[in-house]
């Protein structure tokens, strides 16, 4: 059995009401349900929210909400992991178990369906603990300069300075759209950056952090372009 937990609280500071606020024509957690749906990959699709009106929401959109998330796992601080293991220890309660368990964000409307069920092909096929999406970063991480408290540009690595882009090693990010994992590593809360993860690569232009007003209008824009295409 394979469960889908689609993570979305009610206290949003910088973007309020954020995962339900509406997105291209739909609420933006629509979207993540959406493509959980089609994938064809779960058994469950359940949102994990504090929070009635999301939950009245994601139920119009075809997702369960089977409990309310207690409040000691609903603040500021609470990380990805402690939601999901919740999630599977209120199943395994009732006597329902799962081999394999995603996390899909609510603010991820680039998420497809064919993603995520790459994602879990990539999960089984490895053995790993957990498999997620990634992209790269448009420029080399090894020449990024930052400001310091007197106004001047300083480099991280100078070292670099002189070395061509070509020859710097590419790096990657996480996507912040999908965690697929074994249900035994979410229940270990064993970490997901760790040499039993498998990346799930994705272009660019289909990742967007959705974290202030200008990244909303932003992920809008390309994701209207995408659509039209």
């Amino acid at each position: 059995m394979r469960l889908a937990v689609i993570p979305a609280r009610g206290g949003s500071k910088r973007i309020p009401r954020k995962n339900i606020k509406e997105f291209c024509g739909k609420p933006i957690i629509a979207w993540s349900i959406q493509a959980t749906r089609e994938s064809g990959c779960f058994d469950r699709i359940i949102v994990s929210t504090d929070d009635e009106e999301i939950a009245a929401v994601a139920r119009e959109w075809g997702a369960e909400v089977p409990f309310m998330r207690p409040k000691e796992l609903s603040d500021d601080y609470v990380g990805t992991i402690p939601v999901i293991r919740h999630a599977i220890e209120w199943f395994a309660e009732k006597s329902i178990s799962f081999n394999h368990v995603c996390c899909i964000y609510a603010t991820a409307p680039f998420v497809t369906s064919d993603d995520i069920r790459h994602g879990l092909e990539a999960l089984k096929e490895s053995g790993s603990d957990y498999a997620f999406s990634v992209t790269s970063y448009p420029f080399p991480i090894q020449r990024a300069i930052k400001i310091t408290s007197d106004g001047w540009i300083e480099m991280f690595q100078p070292e670099h300075f002189s070395t061509r882009s070509q020859d710097l090693e590419e790096a990657y990010h996480d996507a912040g759209q999908f965690y697929w994992g074994r249900s035994e590593a979410w229940i270990q809360e064993l970490p997901l950056f760790s040499g039993y993860t498998i990346p799930i690569i994705l272009p660019r232009y289909r990742v967007q952090d959705i974290d202030t007003p200008e990244d909303w209008i932003s992920a809008e824009m390309m994701f209207r372009l995408l659509k039209q295409d």
